[in-house]
């Protein structure tokens, strides 16, 4: 008691303001009432902090926005460096030493192996990069690029897209109405071996074969990248950059500088239609074609080994020009529509990407070719009977399985219509054919023009603004597109694309070969209107992976904000019945490579040019070489030695070792002729084309 009687004496008031007149007792009268107050709040003033500490407290407990981000990007940063400075202290042998502990020992790469085998290099190799996979520089700009000059606009490390992605879009896109370079614009293709040896920085495209084939005493004497701009129509190609008489003249000197062994050609993905474009120019008279005459490919090709060709076509581009999508963007679509379709921070982010990607004339080679014959209609399709399993395919015959008391139970597969491309409604998607009303679309009347309304819609220019609500609602009317009809949904919803695009491309099937109109130049890329080269000894290889979902047919519904908006996107909620159904997120999936269906891979090489055909007139050799994925056993492997996915491919120890054998002098017989894991040959003699 008298420590605290010492305490008190020891508090003294706080002295009086200055300037202050008031007397004393005033001061103690306004003291106690306000310690009565503060008495009544605090009712144990001995165990309750000083008022300033108390708001530090506050102060300190408050997180704003701010503190959430700037710990967020600490974390990630963090646990970068940290990782950075893991995987650099990591032995260079650790990866390998994890995977054999897991998977045994690994096999010695295709071009040590065959090293080992007294193999070595004799025919000179070509690579054909696909369609994204080449790298594209700048040599003319607008004033938004300047420090750009002969920087990768494409490929490399895409810091340019971060940094000013509008101005980017404006270079990588062509001209509309002439699908080359816009006014004060040069994009050219990175030349060399590193055009696309690597997409970007450890992301492999051809560097894994290029490295093996070295093994057995490749160099870039006696290896050549084609590349070229894989924007432009094939023919431009030529037009703009002289590119097919490059190719010629290279092949040529590869051929007399090898002890005049014949070339073998290595195409990839959109580079196999580009090649077949290639073969029928170089034999064409001057000025259309290349002038080397009808025995010219006799004389300088062994082989044309593809891989993951889309010699059909591919149902993800009809996706990707419809509303600039594919299944994994649908699905991001449905989860984040902010991102992707809307305003927000100015992205405008698909519509931009099919601004720039509608004037890309060569995304229009692989629309579907051969209409219903090949890919089927509302009723019927080659792949009937297809099972969607990870690892089994199905053949026609339904299943039988055990019910919980053990009797046999019939289950039939879920029908699936393939041949409905692009369907409106999943209702529409799974319903008999005959309970499908058609309204004609091709003639009918174009609404109110959307961009009139909203002056922001041409920034981000598309030709839906130009089809109206009119258009939109005739085309959804119609409910179902097969591959016969979605040439006429592309005339009637971009018009001017496909004006371009009718002047280099065809899709139709030849009624006859010799007709004259076939020696334009639209109709070489589509094997159903072209023949072969006069080449006998010339073998054709069709290698492609498969036992994958791949994208063959979508379930569309109409965009809930059509003004200013892509007016139709896949309806991602659109699922099957159950896990094994082959309609996943609004697509329907059949059996590939991830991106080309087996249908369009191996069909041409299985029956159309088997044998003396009058697609290939001279009985050139074809084989049908499939590749069974298997998926890498962990992280450490990579994208793994066995992968039969469209790019991954390329590093596949199989197929690398097939190609390096035929580089080397093996003919198709020699390495095993054909080896099939689909159903390709029972798919092929569904399709009723005269051959």
């Amino acid at each position: 008691m008298s420590l605290l009687r010492r305490r008190r004496q020891q508090q003294s008031p706080p002295p009086p303001s200055p300037g202050d007149d008031s007397n004393g007792s005033d001061h103690d009268d306004k003291d106690k009432d306000k310690g009565k107050k503060l008495a009544q709040e605090q009712p144990s003033s001995s165990a309750s902090a000083p008022p300033s500490k108390e708001a530090g407290r506050r102060a300190k407990g408050k997180w704003s926005c701010v503190d959430s981000c700037c710990w967020l990007v600490g974390c990630v940063c963090s646990s970068w460096w940290l990782l950075l400075f893991l995987y650099n202290a990591m032995p260079a042998s650790f990866p390998q030493y994890v995977t054999e502990a897991i998977t045994g020992p690994l096999p010695d790469p295709p071009g040590v192996k065959l090293q080992k085998e007294g193999l070595h290099a004799k025919h000179p190799v070509i690579f054909v990069p696909g369609i994204v996979t080449g790298g594209l520089e700048l040599w003319e700009g607008h004033h938004c690029a300047e420090g750009l000059f002969r920087k990768r606009l494409w490929g490399g490390t895409f810091g340019d897209v971060y940094k000013r992605p509008l101005c980017w879009i404006e270079h990588m896109s062509l001209d509309n109405e002439t699908g080359l370079d816009k006014p004060g614009i040069r994009v050219r293709p990175v030349t060399g071996l590193v055009a696309a040896d690597y997409f970007v920085p450890g992301y492999f495209v051809w560097a894994v074969l290029i490295a093996n084939l070295a093994r057995i005493g490749y160099e870039e004497k006696n290896m050549y990248m084609a590349a070229y701009d894989w924007r432009l129509s094939f023919q431009n190609t030529e037009t703009r950059d002289q590119t097919l008489s490059r190719i010629k003249s290279n092949i040529e000197l590869l051929v007399a500088t090898n002890g005049g062994n014949r070339a073998v050609v290595i195409p990839h993905s959109m580079g196999v239609l580009y090649f077949l474009h290639f073969m029928k120019w170089v034999e064409a008279p001057s000025p259309m074609g290349g002038g080397g005459g009808p025995d010219w490919c006799a004389k300088h090709i062994k082989a044309v080994a593809n891989i993951g060709g889309p010699f059909l076509g591919v149902p993800k581009a009809v996706a990707g020009l419809f509303s600039s999508e594919a299944k994994d963007v649908a699905v991001a679509r449905a989860i984040a529509p902010e991102m992707l379709d809307s305003d927000f921070l100015g992205l405008q982010t698909l519509r931009h990407l099919m601004r720039m990607t509608r004037t890309w004339d060569s995304t229009m080679s692989m629309l579907p070719k051969g209409g219903e014959t090949i890919w089927g209609g509302l009723d019927w399709s080659p792949e009937d009977g297809f099972e969607c399993k990870s690892k089994k395919r199905k053949t026609n015959d339904s299943e039988v399985s055990k019910d919980v008391h053990g009797e046999p139970v019939e289950v039939n597969p879920e029908p699936v219509n393939f041949g409905r491309m692009v369907s409106f409604g999943k209702d529409v998607a799974e319903a008999p054919a005959s309970n499908i009303e058609q309204i004609e679309f091709r003639d009918a009347v174009k609404g109110n023009n959307l961009a009139h309304s909203n002056t922001s819609c041409r920034d981000v220019w598309t030709e839906y603004q130009e089809l109206g609500w009119g258009g939109i609602k005739a085309v959804s009317d119609y409910k179902a597109f097969t591959a016969g009809s979605i040439i006429d949904l592309f005339n009637f919803v971009a018009p001017r694309m496909m004006q371009r695009g009718s002047v280099h491309f065809s899709y139709g099937i030849a009624d006859n070969l010799d007709d004259p109109k076939y020696g334009h130049y639209k109709y070489w890329s589509n094997p159903l209107e072209t023949k072969l080269p006069n080449a006998p000894k010339m073998e054709i290889f069709s290698m492609y992976g498969v036992g994958i979902p791949t994208e063959r047919a979508y379930v569309y519904k109409l965009s809930p904000q059509a003004e200013c908006y892509i007016p139709f996107q896949i309806d991602a909620s659109a699922e099957g019945g159950d896990e094994n159904s082959c309609l996943k997120g609004g697509v329907y999936m059949s059996n590939g490579d991830e991106t080309v269906p087996v249908l369009s891979s191996g069909y041409m090489c299985a029956k159309a040019w088997r044998g003396k055909t009058r697609f290939n007139p001279s009985g050139s050799k074809t084989y049908v070489r499939e590749y069974n994925h298997s998926p890498p056993s962990n992280l450490l492997e990579g994208r793994g030695t066995q992968s039969g996915a469209h790019v991954d491919i390329m590093g596949n120890f199989a197929l690398m070792e097939d190609i390096i054998r035929i580089a080397a002098g093996a003919t198709g017989e020699e390495i095993g002729g054909d080896q099939v894991y689909s159903d390709i040959f029972k798919w092929s003699e569904k399709i009723k084309l005269k051959l």
